[in-house]
């Protein structure tokens, strides 16, 4: 199955519809799968007194609260369906991400192929219990989180693909986690991405073995949210084995906003895809094989058994008689034990190749 290339669109459109628009021409262009986009309420999603992140304010308005930087980053709820039906008149999937229950609702309406859960989220029980309810497939990011929290995360899914009721209690979910049918829940409709939530993030905590980890862990098809600069790390997420990469980008990475210098321009997500898919392509099947490219070299490079000396027939061959050499055809050396001390056969001049 091929690699899911999602273009993480995010806030990267500062609000400006134009922006959005051109944002999906350029991820369709590059031939990302999909284009994604973040659904939010910025006065649900946070308080006036949350705190932004430290690269939140090495890149936007130190003095701007969280609350006023979200709401400048909204995707109007009357964008979506434009912007969906941009997209697929471009070829490529729309999806967005919801923060809060309400904006879940909303992207309800619009018959998303599958969603995203971001990683500030695993921890959000009632938002992983509505993810659920959809009955969508969902990819699941790590960002931030222990093995604990993932596997908590799972639980709650588990729960909500499968039962209308809510929980009693925690405890409850994991009993029901202990299950047959919960891990048969999850195994049929989640992935997971690990993701390091640091933009960006620098090369000493991508981590990228935590993947192995993940899929060791739970047995479910792993992937990379980036936020590395440049594309050598989700390349080389998918050499490690990663099913779906997901990466920021912008139209301009100077652009004023929290997201865009850990995000990839257009040209470079051009690059990303095509590495991604070449990686893709060279992976191979695993069957080691002689490669059809490879059958002409064989014979270019490969050694046979050649006289070395005259051998009269009848005459008893020894070590002394036989050497190695390129000829294009005859035994292969790894015979050559087995004709010491047999007998010629016929006579032989030097540099002819010898039968068994």
């Amino acid at each position: 199955m091929s690699v899911l290339i999602i273009a993480e669109a995010g806030v990267n459109h500062n609000g400006e519809r134009d922006k959005a628009f051109a944002l999906i021409d350029v991820a369709a262009k590059a031939g990302a799968d999909a284009v994604k986009f973040q659904t939010f309420n910025a006065e649900r999603l946070a308080a006036m007194t949350a705190p932004k992140a430290a690269y939140q304010n090495r890149t936007t308005d130190a003095s701007q609260s969280q609350l006023e930087m979200l709401k400048r980053l909204e995707l109007p709820v009357e964008w979506h369906k434009e912007l969906q039906a941009h997209a697929s008149g471009q070829g490529i999937q729309f999806i967005s991400t919801a923060f809060d229950l309400d904006s879940l609702a909303f992207l309800e309406s619009l018959n998303l192929p599958y969603y995203k859960i971001p990683s500030g989220e695993i921890t959000n029980g009632p938002l992983l219990l509505a993810f659920a309810r959809t009955g969508k497939k969902v990819i699941l990011s790590t960002g931030m989180a222990t093995l604990g929290e993932v596997e908590q995360a799972l639980a709650i899914l588990a729960w909500g693909y499968l039962k209308t009721e809510s929980p009693a209690s925690l405890a409850e979910v994991w009993q029901h986690w202990s299950t047959s049918q919960a891990g048969a829940a999850i195994a049929e409709n989640v992935s997971l991405l690990h993701c390091t939530s640091q933009y960006p993030t620098p090369m000493e905590e991508v981590n990228l073995r935590a993947m192995d980890t993940l899929r060791s862990s739970f047995g479910l098809p792993v992937g990379y949210s980036d936020h590395t600069q440049g594309v050598l790390i989700p390349v080389a997420a998918v050499a490690r084995g990663a099913q779906i990469i997901e990466k920021h980008f912008t139209l301009d990475s100077r652009l004023p906003g929290p997201d865009h210098k850990a995000s990839l321009e257009p040209d470079e997500l051009s690059q990303m895809v095509e590495e991604i898919r070449s990686v893709e392509t060279a992976l191979g099947d695993a069957r080691k094989r002689p490669q059809i490219s490879e059958w002409d070299s064989r014979t270019a490079a490969r050694q046979q058994i050649i006289a070395t000396s005259s051998i009269i027939a009848g005459e008893k061959i020894t070590s002394a008689h036989l050497g190695t050499a390129r000829a294009g055809m005859g035994e292969s050396p790894a015979y050559i034990w087995d004709l010491i001390g047999t007998t010629a056969t016929r006579d032989y001049s030097v540099g002819d190749t010898i039968e068994r």
